[in-house]
């Protein structure tokens, strides 16, 4: 299928992505800015995968850096500065890009590329829902032998703005995208990682934008217990934030936040949610959903939450969402397990039988 994406998609797209950004994934009023912004310059295009030959040459846009910065710009220009970086140095033509993930701002990558340049958006995500690490992004890229990572980047307010491309393994040029985000402010835009349009379809997560809007369409008629219930989830606790502690480590928000609740709910994050305990229990774990809404039943990032402010929890099973093979590789939890202090990751034998 091809299809124009209209103002009716747009408020969907970006109140699903911020729902399936548990707590990361950007902001909803930045990714509604360059959402419309993408439909005044242009008509961007969202193409399914099946529309592309197996072999046909596709790369992932996304924002990298931690929510929580306190000096970070990254516009539309930087966006697609960063996809002319990529394009100069590839051996062949792109026909297409997609994003790495979906949340407020990112799923929206590449409509405003899209409009600008021409190519079709593929209705694919590296991940259906956000993750804090690029190699989560990489759709298994790191196990591929041989694999030659392409990246461009830029972003930052003028005194702090950087842009460049890098080659090299996976791990290196994620690790010096990582630290641009840092030097810039916060964030960069990035286009990275080209792959054959069937290896996505494989190792990503189809469909996952078309996911996102449906989502957000659902939010936006019911709230959150709509939202909860189009992802077989639930509304888990309500209550007032009692702490939060929150730094910026290796270009990521690191922290927790504890809720005044009977139970004591407490939620660890790196970017995203990556526990939901309650009760001495750990009920949730990553790549489950877990989402915050504050008050007035809007979206809350990790990065907003503050305490004395009243939140409700949304949390979903990882089985109910579009989520791609890294979510299965366990040796890609182990430097986010690091920075938290404790171990998470999905036991040995779901992710064999995943």
């Amino acid at each position: 299928m091809q299809r124009q994406l209209t103002h009716d998609d747009l408020e969907a797209a970006v109140y699903g992505g911020a729902v399936l950004g548990g707590g990361g994934g950007g902001f909803v009023e930045r990714g509604l800015r360059t959402a419309e912004l993408a439909l005044q310059v242009g008509t961007p295009e969202l193409w399914s995968a099946d529309e592309f030959a197996d072999d046909a040459l596709a790369a992932t846009v996304a924002l990298v850096g931690a929510p929580a910065a306190p000096d970070p710009q990254v516009l539309p220009t930087h966006l697609l500065r960063a996809l002319e970086l990529l394009r100069r140095d590839l051996p062949s033509p792109l026909v297409a890009v997609h994003t790495n993930e979906n949340g407020a701002e990112t799923t929206i990558n590449g409509w405003f590329h899209s409009a600008m340049t021409g190519l079709p958006v593929i209705d694919l995500a590296c991940n259906g829902r956000a993750h804090p690490s690029s190699q989560m992004g990489a759709m298994g890229l790191h196990a591929q032998d041989g694999y030659r990572s392409y990246q461009g980047y830029a972003g930052g307010k003028p005194h702090t703005y950087v842009e460049g491309a890098v080659t090299g393994t996976l791990d290196a040029t994620s690790n010096v995208v990582r630290r641009a985000s840092v030097e810039a402010g916060g964030w960069v835009g990035v286009a990275r990682n080209p792959v054959e349009v069937g290896y996505a379809r494989r190792h990503g997560a189809p469909g996952a934008v078309g996911f996102a809007i449906e989502l957000g369409r659902r939010f936006l008629a019911e709230g959150p217990a709509g939202a909860a219930a189009h992802l077989g989830g639930e509304i888990a606790v309500t209550g007032t934030v009692r702490e939060y502690r929150c730094e910026q480590r290796e270009g990521l928000d690191i922290g927790v936040a504890t809720l005044d609740d009977a139970a004591g709910t407490e939620l660890h994050f790196v970017n995203e949610y990556m526990t939901f305990e309650s009760g001495g229990e750990r009920r949730a774990a990553f790549p489950d959903l877990i989402t915050t809404f504050d008050a007035a039943g809007q979206p809350l990032a990790s990065a907003h939450v503050e305490v004395g402010k009243e939140v409700s929890v949304l949390v979903a099973p990882a089985a109910n969402l579009p989520l791609s093979s890294t979510m299965h590789m366990p040796e890609l939890y182990a430097p986010i397990e690091d920075l938290l202090g404790f171990p998470f990751a999905p036991a040995a034998k779901v992710l064999a039988d995943a």
